[in-house]
């Protein structure tokens, strides 16, 4: 795979759209379950194993095989830091790393291509998400047994059933995790009296994560189906640039919301009187206050005082309550005011680069930015062969599970949008601002939207009890409509190999999966187990003889269009997949020029133009 310009090009010169899904859901925790939900064990984190994750080698053709009928041929793979590192530092998990390789090896053999997630969801399990090994947590003197009594986060496994909807993301403005994100990103400059045997904290956080994940390169190095590596799903910023330390914010405002100061107050033992927020059709708003950890439980280990206060950020007034002492702790330094992208952000992403490139010259680099905000610019002359890999959700959908064809927000203006056209023409316009970051930012990278989906358990879970998820095709047909819109490549989240109706993406309430056991009545039938395939499941060009102009499938007629300028170097026909889920009877091809031969068993229109005429057109149609 090359790149070009804002391309991904074959060997032969064709432009790519790449089409794949994440896989999977459940990798962020262990195998088989992880005590995701269970509180028994889910501590023990050091004793672990993620081999089996994204599911046994054994059901490895099954599933590759379904993912490819599908047409999903570029996959986003996750692993974590924990399934690396859990036991302790440096100590890596060498029968995972042999099955991720297998796992690596066997997708190849089913023509998938792929690049690797090092996958994080607010730090790691133990601060109510994935991603860190809970040891990374106890060198900087957290307790990760009392995140839950203290505040310091809400953890499914601890909280019980039933589990607050998309409750989880809250956790980045909570103490553990802004705490970790950090020192993770900014130790040396926010808590530079930290250090973990004797090594700065930053240091010492950033240079096991890129080891780690440089263990899988060089297991990985010389397998041809992999394309490169992301950098960090979702990085987050922690505390670096908050401007009022007495005010909640972050991306979600929703149950207990207290402010950093009340964090670290909260961490060090003493009762809040916090915010309460709830969401609605129309956003977030506060619904009343709450005393939060009345029993004063601390968050740090016994003997180690509050990092934050120790640093001097906080300390107790006379009349015991907290007060802020350096209310610009986080976001001026020397007297200039912070920018997390271009400071902290782009130096740890270089860094990460020199380090996956020493292993693995060749690979292209998926580079994160915190969700709905702004990449830092790029240097390509120093680090060529990067892809924006932005993600996208309809936020109303994805946060309120429920779908509303003619109501919507722009979470980038914050402006509520009536009509389903206008919706539409929303998500058209919210995903171009995305292409638009890879065109200026960083200097006409491809972009590649590395997550977008829906929830399937929506409305109450009514299309399990149903089998009619017509809703949801309407919700995802609506996402990929857009993304075809800006003829952008993407990976859907996701596909769960062990999704069930009880526990979904077997991972805190999420249930986003395209294929689900809950749903396979017939094992033999490829599709059998699949949710809302006819939105997902849907012709497009894989392989073009030039530059693509305009790409469109109206779900409801079955009608495929596309229109792309030829390269007169390249002499390799244009490849357009069209399944056979779509046209059960047939296909007809119509192209101005050329000729298209159909090949129903590889599910394929391959497309030869003439040079008679610089713009071509293919449209493809049911017979009947």
């Amino acid at each position: 795979m090359q790149i070009d310009g804002p391309w991904f090009k074959d060997e032969h010169g064709r432009t790519l759209i790449l089409r794949g899904a994440n896989l999977g859901g459940s990798s962020k925790v262990p195998y088989p379950h992880g005590a995701t939900h269970i509180r028994e064990g889910f501590f023990e984190h050091r004793d672990v194993s993620f081999v089996g994750r994204p599911f046994p080698l054994e059901e490895a053709d099954e599933h590759f095989a379904r993912l490819r009928a599908w047409g999903f041929t570029f996959l986003r793979l996750l692993t974590t830091w924990e399934a690396i590192e859990h036991a302790g530092p440096g100590i890596y998990d060498h029968e995972y790393l042999d099955y991720l390789y297998e796992i690596v090896r066997k997708a190849g053999e089913h023509g998938l291509d792929l690049f690797i997630d090092p996958h994080q969801d607010v730090w790691s399990r133990m601060s109510g998400g994935d991603g860190a090994p809970g040891w990374t947590l106890e060198a900087v003197g957290l307790d990760v047994t009392r995140f839950a009594e203290s505040g310091a986060a809400i953890v499914h496994a601890v909280h019980g059933d039933p589990f607050p909807r998309m409750i989880w993301p809250t956790n980045y403005t909570k103490l553990a995790c802004a705490t970790m994100f950090t020192l993770f990103f900014g130790g040396n400059d926010f808590a530079p009296q930290a250090t973990v045997e004797g090594e700065p904290v930053q240091e010492y956080l950033q240079r096991h994560y890129i080891d780690a994940i440089r263990q899988v390169a060089t297991r990985l190095k010389g397998l041809p189906n992999v394309a490169g590596y992301d950098t960090l799903n979702e990085p987050s910023p922690g505390y670096i640039g908050w401007a009022d330390l007495t005010a909640p914010g972050g991306v979600m405002l929703l149950g207990e919301t207290p402010t950093p100061l009340q964090a670290m107050a909260l961490g060090d033992g003493h009762p809040q009187d916090v915010e309460v927020w709830s969401a609605g059709l129309r956003g977030m708003r506060r619904t009343g206050r709450t005393l939060a950890n009345p029993g004063g439980t601390r968050a740090w280990q016994d003997g180690v005082n509050c990092l934050w206060q120790e640093h001097g950020v906080w300390d107790l007034g006379s009349n015991g309550q907290p007060r802020l002492l350096r209310p610009h702790h986080f976001s001026r330094v020397e007297d200039r005011p912070v920018d997390f992208a271009g400071d902290y952000l782009r130096p740890f992403l270089e860094r990460y680069a020199r380090a996956i490139r020493k292993v693995d010259p060749d690979a292209i680099l998926f580079l994160e930015a915190p969700p709905r905000e702004v990449p830092p610019h790029w240097d390509l002359e120093a680090f060529p062969r990067v892809v924006h890999a932005a993600h996208w959700y309809d936020g109303m959908t994805l946060f309120m599970k429920r779908y509303v064809p003619s109501m919507g927000v722009d979470f980038d203006t914050g402006r509520f949008i009536l009509g389903h056209g206008r919706v539409r023409r929303s998500f058209v316009k919210q995903i171009a601002r995305i292409k638009e970051e890879a065109a200026g930012l960083m200097g006409g990278v491809p972009t590649l939207v590395g997550e977008f989906g829906i929830p399937f358990d929506m409305q109450g879970g009514r299309a399990y009890r149903t089998g009619n998820f017509f809703r949801q095709v309407q919700a995802l047909d609506d996402t990929f409509q857009a993304l075809e819109a800006n003829l952008l490549s993407g990976t859907l989240w996701n596909y769960t190999a062990d999704n069930d109706n009880l526990r979904g993406d077997q991972w805190n309430g999420e249930d986003l999966s395209i294929f689900s056991r809950d749903q396979q009545t017939e094992p033999d039938d490829i599709n059998s187990g699949g949710r809302a395939l006819e939105a997902a499941v849907r012709p497009y060009a894989r392989r073009i003889a030039g530059e693509p102009l305009e790409m469109t499938f109206d779900l409801r007629r079955r009608d495929f269009y596309l229109a792309f300028r030829h390269n007169p170097a390249v002499e390799a026909p244009t490849e357009i997949y069209a399944p056979n889920l779509q046209y059960p009877d047939g296909y007809q091809v119509d192209v101005s020029d050329g000729e298209a031969q159909i090949d129903r068993e590889a599910q394929m229109v391959v497309y030869h133009h003439s040079l008679e005429r610089e713009i071509h057109n293919v449209r493809i149609y049911p017979t009947s």
